[in-house]
């Protein structure tokens, strides 16, 4: 069994009108890349409104809890194989 590892990156990204990085998995970030685009919006504006929701201080955390809701909500567009 070989383990695939998912690096974490450090992402730069707008928030209103501050720059500011997150860091993500990969799997967290084009999760949040997949959900944008079936909602039909630019991931900016996904992240913005993460943003403005968020119950937690640290923004790539409520971005993975974001993701993980979505997930158990059984809201996640199809994965792209």
């Amino acid at each position: 069994m070989s383990i695939v590892r998912n690096s974490i990156r450090k992402r730069t990204i707008i928030i209103g009108r501050h720059v500011t990085s997150v860091s993500l998995e990969d799997d967290f970030y084009n999760a949040l890349k997949e959900i944008a685009a079936a909602r039909h919006l630019p991931l900016f504006a996904l992240i913005n409104m993460i943003d403005a929701d968020r119950r937690t201080s640290n923004l790539s955390s409520a971005l993975r809890l974001f993701v993980l809701g979505e997930a158990r909500n059984g809201r996640l567009p199809p994965a792209r194989t």
